[in-house]
């Protein structure tokens, strides 16, 4: 993989993100935290209060990919086959009835809604890059990429994601509110009074060129200084006294490993975003909230004094020294 190819992959990336502006106003750091996981080959989960633009940046996202999307919405009725899909029997013959976990895209709207036992089937597809319908086990195409989202302001009738479940993400992504001028531009381009299909979003990828995207994440190089540089960074969180964090008595759990297998391929993604082929110390910096900050858990005194992981990941970031 030579530079021109990286040069070619960014501009590919600048012109998915041009696209994506057409109907998404603003939102850009989850816009890219989205587009990095996607090179990633891994999956997100989005924060944020209903109306922010979930369902339509995946949607936008879908089609500037040149990729099929699906949406689940998650309720608290919803069943593991309404995800997988069924095995029915018809005219004597038993027929395989795929369910929307069948995508490139899927986007789990409230995942927090339905039973462990529905939200397991999505996280095992996942994690399995496959789907067992009766007795038949199923390869999910590639690309696949899932952006559940979690509501945080209610919390009757909810079923919290386990904290090993969440590290199954790779990254947790923050959608806050817009700014006054993003508002304006959402009034002009309000999706409720316009028809999607009427932004015209042209396909920019599809899921053949993704694959290949992918595949040239893995050649970015990674030298061992930043690969030192991520391990410290892990161990800080497990051992925050060793690097003098103030905040560390605040962590009742350090980073899994995950975490720095996080931190390793999502570093190497942001790297090819920017058109480098290497590494450097600051992609590993851009990366680490999105890779840590649903990986570092609290004890009952830091959710008691509020205080958040993004602060405690600021501290690490500051304390562990740069190579």
């Amino acid at each position: 993989m030579g530079k021109d190819d990286l040069k070619h992959y960014s501009h590919l990336l600048d012109d998915v993100r041009e696209e994506l502006s057409k109907v998404v106003v603003g939102q850009s750091t989850a816009v890219d935290g989205c587009m990095r996981a996607i090179m990633a080959n891994g999956n997100v989960l989005v924060e944020g209060v209903p109306g922010i633009a979930k369902t339509l940046l995946i949607r936008a996202l879908s089609i500037a990919c040149g990729c099929k999307f699906s949406r689940i919405q998650f309720t608290v009725d919803l069943l593991p086959t309404d995800i997988t899909g069924i095995t029915t029997f018809s005219k004597g013959n038993f027929t395989v009835v795929k369910g929307p976990i069948f995508a490139n895209f899927v986007i789990a709207d409230e995942i927090n809604r339905a039973s462990p036992k529905t939200q397991s089937a999505l996280l095992e597809a996942m994690q399995e890059k496959q789907v067992t319908i009766g007795k038949q086990t199923f390869s999910l195409e590639p690309p696949f990429f899932v952006m559940a989202n979690n509501n945080p302001i209610e919390s009757g009738g909810t079923y919290p994601l386990p904290e090993a479940q969440i590290d199954r993400f790779l990254f947790k992504l923050y959608m806050d509110y817009p700014s006054v001028e993003e508002e304006k531009q959402i009034l002009k381009r309000n999706i409720t009074l316009e028809k999607f299909e009427k932004f015209n979003l042209k396909p920019i990828l599809n899921p053949a060129r993704i694959i290949r995207m992918q595949e040239a994440v893995k050649e970015i190089h990674l030298g061992d200084n930043i690969e030192k540089y991520i391990v410290n960074l892990i161990d800080a969180t497990r051992n925050p006294e060793k690097y003098k964090l103030k905040l560390g008595k605040y962590i009742e759990y350090g980073c899994s490993p995950r975490g720095s297998i996080g931190l390793f391929i999502g570093s190497k993604a942001e790297a090819m975003m920017k058109g480098n082929s290497y590494v450097t110390p600051q992609h590993v910096k851009n990366v680490a909230h999105d890779v840590l900050r649903h990986r570092v858990l609290l004890n009952y005194e830091g959710q008691a004094e509020g205080i958040r992981t993004d602060e405690i990941i600021d501290e690490v970031l500051s304390r562990v020294p740069v190579p």
